[in-house]
C-alpha cells in the first residue's frame, strides 16, 4: 500500500542511522511527539513533584532493578526519616538498612549513606553541580549522574539505562546483546543525538517512561506508540524480537539450615551483621545470602542436614543438649537471589535460655522483622511465628 500524499515525509522512514546525520524534520517531530504524550500521559509519581536532586538521587538509586509500584512506599518512608543529605549522612546505619530492608542489593543503601557523607565531608551537605563529582561519589556511575544532572538542572546528559536501549534499539532495528560493550556504546552515541537539549530533564524522563509502559521487553503496546512511525523495527515487523534475550546464568541450588532459637517469653537470637565477604564468594557463602545483615544462625546444608544441624547447635550456638524439647522442623522456605534458587531447613529449638554470644541481639520474634533483615530471614521470621500457634513436640 503506498503512502498517502499528504502523508509527513518521515512517515515510515528510519528516523536515525549511527554514524550519519539526523533528518533535522523528522528529528524535530519525533522529540515533539514524545514529550507531548509525555506530558499527557505520565505516571504521578513521587519522585516528579519537584526537581531536588537530593530526591531524584534517592529515586534513581531504589529503582534500580526494582519495580516502581515496590519503590514508592519505600521511598515516602526513606525520606520522612532522612529528609535531606546531612540526616542521611548522620544517621544510624541499622536505621538505613531497616528502612531499606525488602528492597534487596543492600549494597545500595550503604552507598547511599557513604556517598551522603562524601557529600558533607568534600561538599558541605550540598549536592555538587559537576559530574565529575558526582561520579567520584559511592554508588554513582553514568547513567545516576546523568539522570540527576539532566532532571534536577536540565543539564544536556542523555540517559541509558535498559528502558531507553531498547526503545533506541528499535528505533533502530539494532538486533543483538545490547549489553555487549561496542553495541552499548553505539546505543549510548544515539541517545546522545536523539536528546533535546532544550528540556533535557522530561526528555529523559519520557524515554524512560516510553520503555516501562508502552515499548515493554515482550508485547510492545506499538498501536500506542506516539512515536511509531519512527521505528524502524515496527516497519520491519520485528519489533518483538527486540532486544535478543540474554543468555542466563545457570541457577545454582543452595541448601541452608537456620535455627529459630526462642525462649519461654517467645524471645528468639539474631546474629549480627556479618562483616568478612571473601574476594569471590562461593555460590552459599552465608553473608551474600543474608545481605550482611542481622539473621537467624545459618550455615550451608552441603553435608547431611542432621550432622550439619548438630554442629551448629553445640558449635557455634552452644546448646548443649535439646532432648527436653526436640528441633522442630518449620515449613520448607523458599527464596530467590539472582541466579540462586535457595531453599531453607529451619528449625524452631525451644531452649531454657538463649545463648550469650558476642554482638547477638535478643529479640521477640514478633518484632524480628522491623530490624534490618533480608527478605530471607523475614521468610523465616514469618514461618517461625505460624510455628508458635501450633503444639510444641516434647
Amino acid at each position: 500500500m503506498s503512502m498517502s500524499e499528504d502523508s509527513p515525509p518521515w512517515r515510515g522512514q528510519k528516523l536515525i542511522v549511527i554514524g550519519e546525520e539526523l533528518d533535522s524534520v523528522a528529528l524535530k517531530q519525533f522529540r515533539e511527539s514524545l514529550l507531548n504524550w509525555f506530558q499527557d500521559y505520565q505516571r504521578d509519581l513521587p519522585w516528579r513533584k519537584n526537581r531536588d536532586p537530593y530526591r531524584i538521587w534517592i529515586s534513581e538509586i531504589m529503582l534500580q532493578q526494582t519495580r516502581v509500584a515496590a519503590v514508592i512506599p519505600y521511598y515516602e518512608k526513606f525520606l520522612a526519616r532522612f529528609p535531606d543529605i546531612v540526616s542521611l549522612a548522620t544517621g544510624p546505619q541499622e536505621e538505613v538498612l531497616r528502612l531499606w530492608s525488602g528492597l534487596g542489593y543492600y549494597s545500595r543503601a550503604r552507598n547511599l549513606q557513604r556517598a551522603a557523607q562524601q557529600m558533607v565531608a568534600k561538599h558541605g551537605g550540598t549536592f555538587p553541580r559537576q559530574r565529575q563529582e558526582l561520579l567520584a561519589l559511592a554508588g554513582i556511575g553514568e547513567y545516576t549522574a546523568s539522570a540527576i544532572l539532566s532532571i534536577a538542572f536540565d543539564d544536556k546528559h542523555a540517559v541509558l539505562d535498559g528502558n531507553v536501549a531498547r526503545v533506541a534499539a528499535r528505533l533502530e532495528a539494532i538486533r543483538g546483546d545490547l549489553r555487549e560493550p561496542k553495541r552499548w556504546r553505539e546505543l549510548q552515541s544515539s541517545a546522545d543525538r536523539l536528546l533535546a537539549h532544550e528540556s533535557a530533564g522530561d526528555w529523559n524522563q519520557a524515554m524512560m517512561e516510553l520503555g516501562a509502559t508502552i515499548c515493554l521487553p515482550r508485547s510492545p503496546q506499538c498501536l500506542l506508540c506516539p512515536v511509531a512511525n519512527f521505528c524502524e523495527a515496527r516497519r520491519l515487523g520485528i519489533a518483538e524480537a527486540i532486544p535478543e534475550k540474554r543468555k542466563k546464568r545457570a541457577t545454582v541450588i543452595v541448601q541452608l539450615i537456620s535455627v529459630v532459637l526462642f525462649d519461654a517469653k517467645n524471645n528468639s537470637l539474631l546474629l549480627p551483621p556479618p562483616t568478612e565477604m571473601p574476594k569471590s564468594a562461593a555460590d552459599d557463602h552465608i553473608p551474600s545470602l543474608v545481605a550482611k545483615l542481622w539473621h537467624f544462625p545459618t550455615v550451608s546444608a552441603s553435608t547431611s542436614t542432621h550432622k550439619a544441624l548438630g554442629a551448629l547447635l553445640r558449635t557455634e550456638l552452644r546448646v548443649k543438649s535439646t532432648k527436653s524439647h526436640k528441633p522442630v522442623l518449620l515449613d520448607k522456605v523458599r527464596h530467590t537471589v539472582t541466579y540462586r534458587a535457595i531453599s531453607v531447613a529451619a528449625y524452631f529449638v525451644h531452649v531454657k535460655q538463649l545463648p550469650n554470644l558476642p554482638g547477638a541481639k535478643t529479640v521477640p520474634l514478633e518484632a524480628v522483622s522491623s530490624l534490618a533483615i533480608s527478605n530471607l530471614t523475614r521468610k523465616i521470621a514469618r514461618t517461625a511465628l505460624k510455628q508458635l500457634s501450633r503444639p510444641i513436640a516434647t
